[in-house]
Parts: structure tokens; sequence; C-alpha cells
């Protein structure tokens, strides 16, 4: 079942439920979908999977980003809004890779491009970016790669 239908399906299930918080997400997640069909250039109306990863791998981080802003400022309240949301999306993304797994698939990538100093960052951050999209944070594979390179 494509994202979109499986949306719809658990938006009226969270309507029966008034479950506030999870409707509240997968009502954003809806409007994400629906924006990216209709935008200028987009093609055939509907999203690839990878397209619908890169889109819910968005909405998490901007949910992890509004979090983190919102436990320095204190706020509790819009705080426990973002996590429930966070939650929601994170349930229809990929598994993300453990430590021990992102390291074993960064090493395979370091030997396949050649990498051997911090100078080849960029091949193996190009490719990795490629390869592990979806299943490991930017950030935490860009903090890997470096100290793996170092």
């Amino acid at each position: 079942m494509a994202l979109k239908q499986q949306i719809d399906a658990d938006i009226k299930e969270a309507m029966k439920a008034k479950a506030q918080d999870r409707l509240r997400a997968l009502r954003a997640i809806k409007s994400l979908i629906l924006l990216e069909e209709t935008k200028e250039g987009a093609v055939g109306g509907e999203l690839k999977p990878e397209d619908e990863i890169k889109l819910l791998t968005k909405a998490a981080k901007q949910r992890k980003d509004s979090a983190d802003i919102y436990r320095t400022q204190n706020r509790e309240d819009l705080l426990a809004a973002e996590m429930a949301e966070l939650a929601v999306i994170e349930m229809y993304l990929p598994k993300q890779l453990s430590e021990e797994e992102l390291k074993a698939r960064l090493q395979e990538i370091i030997s396949r491009v050649g990498a051997s100093a911090p100078s080849d960052m960029g091949k193996v951050m190009g490719v990795a970016t490629k390869e592990l999209a979806g299943i490991a944070d930017g950030k935490v594979v860009s903090a890997m790669v470096k100290a793996l390179l170092a």
C-alpha cells in the first residue's frame, strides 16, 4: 500500500479513536505529500518510495529541531506536542541503523571508494548519503566518516 493510502486509513482510525496528537501528525504528513505531488514540475502526481522517505525524513528532522528549541526554552507543552508528532512520523520511516551497523556500512563504503585521508570525506559522503538515505541521520554519518578517516 502506498504511503498516501496508508496515511488516509490511519487518519480515519485516529479520528475514530479521537487521538488528537496522532491525527495532527497524520494530517501534517498528508499535507506534505499533497504539496509535493502538486508542486510545479511534479511528474505524474505520484511520489516514488524514495521521495516519500525524503519527505518523512525532512519532517522528522524539523520536529527534532523544534523539540530542541522548545527544550532549551523550557516549553514543555510545545515539546510534548512535537515529540508526539515525531513518534508518529517515525512509524512510517525505515528502521534506523544502529551505531555498529552504520560503522560497518561506512567502512565498506570507505574501502570501496578508496578513501584513506580526511581530504577524501567528500567522496565518501557522496556515496554514503545516497546509500544510507532514510536509514541514518546525515549528521551522525558525517561525524562517523570524519572519525573513521582521521
